[in-house]
């Protein structure tokens, strides 16, 4: 979206601020094992992850998680001051998300601040700064799309834990998922069509935020939480969603006519 009007992305853009968003989710994944060792041995489908299982030790994590921040930090370094400011202030997020499932019933509002402060970093990168009527709403709503998927995700450890003292909005939202989804989904697509409005997307943005929403209703309403299984299927399902929405934002912004441009010819 923060493309030149008629134009394809930055593939530059696209392959680094997608090569740090992988390096940051992984040390934010690495930092989550880290803190959470001793709970995931006691959870199922968990205890087998390296740090958990003994495979690794924490200071081999930690050295990993070195490597992975240093390489984070030597993509950031190559944007301008605003971005670098902006993604190493990410930081504190990334750090603190996996300590919120023990003081909050919304881990996941802190885990949905994480994921997506990416959005303000590539915005900044590509125009040098925020257009915040763009920006907020489409931060917004990452953040309820991450409460969406991340709710549904957690049904399948509600048992253990609840066992284990942990808190959720799976747990906190019990019975009324559904609904709570709803909810968040319906506010969810409601940013999406307001950041459109305010860049002047085009008809194929618009038919993808159409097609979100009905993969988004289709996931809510059909789920099963007490189904493990169903839950992670309808986790996994959001890779096609962000595949629609990112398909959507390259057709509408191939959609737009630069303004300046037609000024220009008409005079």
């Amino acid at each position: 979206m923060a493309a030149n009007p008629g134009s394809f992305p930055s593939f530059y853009y696209l392959g680094v601020c997608g090569l740090g968003a992988l390096l940051m989710r992984g040390a934010g994944c690495t930092i989550n094992d880290m803190w959470d060792k001793d709970f995931d041995k006691s959870v199922a489908r968990t205890r087998t992850r390296p740090i958990a299982s003994g495979q690794i030790s924490r200071f081999q994590a930690l050295v990993f998680l070195g490597a992975q921040l240093s390489a984070a930090l030597a993509i950031l370094s190559t944007f301008n001051t605003y971005s670098i400011i902006i993604g190493a202030s990410s930081m504190a997020l990334v750090v603190t998300y996996p300590l919120m499932k023990r003081i909050t019933f919304w881990p996941q509002a802190f885990l949905g601040l994480a994921m997506n402060w990416g959005i303000l970093v590539g915005w900044s990168a590509i125009q040098g700064s925020c257009d915040w009527s763009v920006v907020l709403p489409l931060f917004a709503s990452g953040i309820c799309w991450t409460i969406v998927y991340d709710t549904i995700y957690g049904h399948q450890d509600k048992s253990d834990d609840l066992t284990l003292g942990l808190k959720s909005t799976s747990i906190l939202m019990g019975d009324k998922t559904k609904y709570w989804l709803s909810g968040f989904g319906t506010t969810m697509i409601g940013n999406l069509l307001l950041a459109g409005y305010m860049c002047d997307q085009t008809l194929p943005y618009y038919l993808a935020v159409g097609l979100v929403a009905g993969h988004l209703s289709s996931q809510i309403w059909t789920l099963d939480i007490n189904d493990p299984d169903d839950c992670w299927k309808k986790f996994s399902s959001n890779k096609r969603l962000g595949l629609i929405l990112l398909a959507g934002i390259i057709a509408g912004t191939l959609g737009q006519v630069d303004k300046e441009e037609t000024k220009e010819k008409t005079q």
